[in-house]
This record gives C-alpha cells, structure tokens and sequence, in this order.
C-alpha cells in the first residue's frame, strides 16, 4: 500500500528545484525521513536538500520521526540567513 504526500518548496529551495510543490508516494508507514531520502535519491538537483532539513506536516514544524499518513502536506522550510 502507498501513501500520497504532498511536498511544498518554498523561497531558495522552489528556486533551486524549479517546482513549488511535487506529489510524492511513499510506502504505508513512512516517515519524514523516509520523505527526505526518497527525495535526496532522486539525485540532481534534489540532492543538495539537507539530510536534516526543517520541515512542517500539515502546517506544523515536525522532526524527522513524524509518521506520514495519506493526503499529508509536507512543507520544506530552506534556512534564513539574516543580520
């Protein structure tokens, strides 16, 4: 059985893959780090996301632990540089 993901990438992170979001299928019982290999194994150019990247599941920040279910919306937030 899969689940459907969708996959939000916002600021550098849209800019650099060249899509604001991506619908992804992920095996029942995957993780946000299950999410993040598969999208790291794609290779060029979504292999320059961090292995540890910060990430919101359904508009809430998330570790990398957190189960996937179904429809869940999984957002990749790129660092903030600031001074």
């Amino acid at each position: 059985m899969s689940v459907p993901v969708r996959t939000l990438f916002f600021a550098a992170y849209r800019d650099h893959f060249g899509v604001s979001e991506l619908d992804v299928e992920l095996a029942a019982g995957a993780t946000v780090a299950d999410l993040v290999s598969e999208l790291r194994g794609r290779g060029a150019p979504f292999d320059v996301l961090p292995a540890e990247p910060a990430v919101a599941v359904n508009h809430h920040y998330a570790f990398l632990d957190e189960p996937l279910g179904a429809g869940d919306e999984v957002a990749f937030i790129p660092p903030v540089a600031g001074g």
